[in-house]
């Protein structure tokens, strides 16, 4: 296939949900583990289509929604801090801290900026050598690439003026702490496309073996998803676990080594908390000592910001796949886009938030048969 809209096509949709109607023989429980997909799954009611014995799981894979209130709140205070230029992509400004986000800094008077890459953070810092500007550097593997080039780049244009705030997450060390969970129910995982465009696939045949699991490296058209699901029903029925690559367009085993070497050089592993999770051991980056100039939770002394979550958002089990959006009981209710309670709910790959969108606000109920399933397939 060579166009986008033949990711679409309701005819192959068709066969694919045949096939996984055809090899399903007992029910499997599968968690896709990247926001992206959650959203098409919703969108196109992917989970509705498939069998009843095949269920989908919503993971932890929503970079705004996992990071943590504490780092929120350190944003909100370094943003709020005169002579700042604060910069963040556009959903992380809705992302409720304690008491406020980011766009109640910016009326209250902060300069507070959406950019679209931290280029254009470090041009801002450029041209304004009398301000600080700070990157609020969050998200998975994806976006690590670009945020090491941006301190690369600060420091041999020698702008000291720039700084990034960072809390960088690793897919891995997430898959083994919801594998090792006691309410754990994944029995396969359909692994994020984007991460493993940019880091390989190479961490992922040791968790697949160590804790017996298929993992399909997918993408997120609806027929990336369905061939994914495809695949993982298939290696379940046959008692197999190995990774296999759905996503051959973007993915490489190898990954892209350039990406690599620069997350390396700029940044090291280190735990990290996840919004409603936890601490994961190794679950992070951190720039290492070399680049600690270009530290903004640092720079700014805001390392010592705690902070407790909401008792009455359950984004946490939302993110651990332990509930769906629609069993909270303030989803839709007191928690909805203007009034989040938790990031779930704001951001554009959040469960909540494609739960909403979409009009999804009660339980879904699987449909057994074919033709039910025949008739409602996605389309473009």
């Amino acid at each position: 296939m060579k166009y986008i809209d033949e990711f679409n096509d309701p005819g192959l949709a068709r066969r694919l949900l045949d096939e996984i109607r055809a090899t399903a023989t007992r029910p499997w429980a599968l968690m896709e583990v990247c926001g992206g997909q959650t959203h098409s799954i919703i969108r196109h009611g992917i989970d509705q289509l498939l069998p009843e014995q095949v269920e989908l799981i919503h993971g932890p894979g929503c970079p705004v929604c996992v990071t943590p209130l504490e780092v929120i709140d350190k944003a909100l205070e370094i943003a709020s801090r005169p002579g700042v230029i604060f910069c963040s992509f556009g959903d992380m400004l809705r992302v409720p801290g304690t008491g406020r986000d980011l766009f109640r800094v910016k009326g209250e008077g902060g300069d507070v900026r959406v950019v679209y890459s931290p280029l254009d953070a470090l041009e801002l810092a450029r041209r304004h050598p009398d301000r600080e500007v700070v990157f609020f550097a969050i998200g998975f593997e994806t976006t690590a690439p670009a945020n090491a080039m941006a301190v690369h780049q600060a420091r041999r244009l020698g702008l000291d003026n720039f700084s990034l705030l960072v809390s960088h997450v690793r897919v891995p060390p997430a898959v083994e702490a919801i594998m090792t969970a006691p309410a754990c129910r994944v029995q396969g995982f359909l692994a994020a496309g984007h991460v493993c465009s940019v880091m390989g696939t190479a961490e992922y045949p040791e968790l697949a073996e160590r804790f017996g699991v298929p993992m399909v490296v997918t993408g997120f058209e609806p027929l990336d998803i369905l061939e994914g699901i495809r695949r993982a029903v298939r290696q379940l029925e046959r008692g197999e676990h190995r990774v296999e690559n759905a996503y051959p367009r973007a993915v490489r085993e190898e990954g892209n080594p350039a990406a690599v070497r620069m997350i390396e050089e700029v940044f090291e592993v280190t735990d990290r908390s996840w919004r409603g999770i936890g601490r994961i051991p190794a679950s992070g980056w951190r720039l290492r000592d070399a680049f600690r100039a270009y530290d903004a939770e640092h720079r700014f002394d805001v390392t010592g910001i705690r902070t407790e979550e909401p008792a009455e958002c359950r984004s946490g089990e939302v993110l651990q796949g332990l509930i769906k959006p629609t069993e909270c009981a303030a989803f839709g209710t007191i928690c909805t886009p203007r009034t989040p309670l938790g990031a779930t709910m704001v951001s554009s790959e959040g469960a909540c938030a494609a739960y909403y969108l979409y009009r999804r606000m009660n339980s879904p109920t699987p449909q057994a048969g074919g033709a039910a399933h025949e008739e409602a397939a996605p389309v473009a």
